[in-house]
This record gives structure tokens, C-alpha cells and sequence, in this order.
């Protein structure tokens, strides 16, 4: 006999399954926007399951190219809102930072309906962003899971410093670890740039060492190669993307 929490989570899923792949426009609509220009339309379930974790990686590049160069595609957000109505095939989740100065979907020249976004304030991650992941790769099929750091980060400088206010300071004990990893000889504070930066890229890091330890889940779709799981700083004055090189992934 099933427990009660079994049957919720399977509810929950099966909810989620539906509301992804349910279509509510009629017959007629679905093939038009299938006809229109990708700039118009959204994402449709079998070309994100055509992606591969490599290719949608090439694509954010790519993307954030545009971004730097300002030759952003143009395009038809409210025929977009339209088309998503009837659910959801994003090809990656994105873990920012809070930091109104970085806008995601911008930054890699992607519309409506192509990234899931959790942010945060320093891009670390816990039990509610590792569920938030799962269901985003998991459940509706997203390829790629993208830690995206950034220079001049509020919430990595105020760690390095021992700042304390109400929340704050119990949510920057999450990004703690990555200020006590770094090894470093010259002055250990936030005016330090270069210091500052290495606990950026050292939080970064730890993320997804952190995901990695604790979703199972997650787990398993990186090692069978259904996603690739990603590192990234954004550079503030130029917008452009620097993507980490991989490090050997940490013993189960």
C-alpha cells in the first residue's frame, strides 16, 4: 500500500508532465506557428528533444555573442507569449545571481519559452534550486544546467568581508565555503579584484560540486550524458561570458 507522500509526488509529477506538454491551441494554430520564422514562435517539444547538451552549449555562445556585438534577435514577444500558452521545451536552467544588472535571457539572445531562470543572490544552490533544476531537467526535458557567476558580485564581496544583516547574513553562510577554498598570499578582501574574482569562480565551482553530491537525479542524467553541467562568469563592463574549462568531477 502506497504512503500518502508517495501518491503526492506522483500527483505532483504527472501534474507537472501535463501542464508541460498539454496543447491548448487548435490543430490549425499549432501547424501556423510551426510555419513562422523561429524569432515568432517558441521552442517545440520535438525540436528540443533534436538538441544535444554540446549543441545547446553552442548556442548560448553564440548567443552571447550577439549579446556583446548588440545584434540581438528581434523578436515577436507577444506572438511568443501566445505560442508558449500551451507549454513549455526549454533547452537549458540557468542558475544566476540575483543582480538586476544581468538579463539572462538577453545575455544569451534567447526568447520566450528557451530558458528556465532560478537566481539568487551569489548563485549558490539548495534543496529548493536542486528541485527547481530537477524538475526543469528531469520532468520537462531542458539539456543543460549553467552555473553563471559574475564579476563585482554583492553577495560573494559581502561574504568576504563578514558582512551581517537580518537573512543576509545566515544566506551568505552558503557562500562561505567558496571565500575559505581559495588560497591566496595578498590582501583577502573585497577591494581585492583579483581575490574577489577567484571566489567568484571557486563559488561557481562549488555549485555545481554541490549538485552534483546531492541530486542523485541530476547525477545520473550528467553521467548518461542527457545534460552537461556547466560553469560561467559574466563579465560585467563588456557583457561577455567566459565559460569554465571542467575539472575532474568529485567521487560519489
Amino acid at each position: 500500500m502506497q504512503n500518502n507522500s508517495t501518491t503526492t509526488l506522483r500527483g505532483f509529477v504527472a501534474l507537472c508532465v501535463f501542464s508541460a506538454t498539454a496543447v491548448t491551441l487548435g490543430q490549425s494554430t499549432a501547424q501556423e506557428a510551426q510555419l513562422l520564422p523561429r524569432s515568432k514562435r517558441v521552442l517545440t517539444q520535438k525540436e528540443q528533444q533534436a538538441l544535444t547538451p554540446q549543441k545547446i552549449l553552442d548556442l548560448l555562445k553564440t548567443g552571447n555573442q550577439r549579446f556583446v556585438e548588440g545584434t540581438l534577435t528581434r523578436r515577436n514577444h507577444s506572438r511568443q507569449i501566445r505560442a508558449a500558452a500551451s507549454g513549455q521545451f526549454p533547452k537549458a536552467v540557468i542558475l544566476s545571481c540575483l543582480d538586476a544588472r544581468i538579463p539572462v535571457e538577453d545575455v544569451f539572445d534567447c526568447g520566450i519559452g528557451d530558458l528556465f531562470v532560478a537566481r539568487v543572490a551569489g548563485n549558490f544552490a539548495n534543496t529548493d534550486i536542486l528541485g527547481s533544476i530537477e524538475f526543469g531537467c528531469k520532468v520537462a526535458g531542458a539539456k543543460m544546467v549553467l552555473i553563471l557567476g559574475h564579476g563585482s558580485c554583492g553577495a560573494v564581496n559581502a561574504t568576504i568581508d563578514g558582512a551581517e544583516l537580518g537573512n543576509i547574513t545566515s544566506m551568505l553562510a552558503n557562500i562561505r565555503p567558496a571565500v575559505d577554498s581559495v588560497r591566496y598570499d595578498g590582501e583577502r578582501t573585497s577591494s581585492n579584484a583579483e581575490f574577489a574574482d577567484k571566489v567568484t569562480e571557486a563559488n561557481v565551482r562549488l555549485t555545481m560540486n554541490y549538485i552534483r553530491k546531492n541530486s542523485p537525479v541530476l547525477r545520473d542524467l550528467e553521467d548518461s550524458g542527457r545534460i552537461k553541467l556547466v560553469g560561467a562568469i559574466y563579465e560585467m563592463k563588456s557583457g561577455k561570458v567566459s565559460f569554465l574549462k571542467p575539472v575532474a568531477k568529485p567521487e560519489k
